[in-house]
């Protein structure tokens, strides 16, 4: 079971607060880098969004 699955199978049912949780990261390091890298770090959250389930109704 890779860690992604693992991680999945944790945030059953707390899919929104995952989802809170990585856009604050996001936030925190487009903080830290002066926004120098903001369309890198929403890509990133939208990647790692979508590997959490977000998108799974819509594909």
């Amino acid at each position: 079971m890779s860690m992604v699955d693992k991680l999945k199978n944790m945030l059953k049912g707390h899919e929104d607060q995952a989802e809170k949780g990585v856009d604050k990261a996001g936030d925190y390091v487009d903080d830290k880098t002066g926004g120098k890298h903001s369309d890198k770090v929403d890509k990133a959250q939208d990647k790692m969004k979508d590997q959490l389930g977000r998108d799974q109704d819509r594909h």
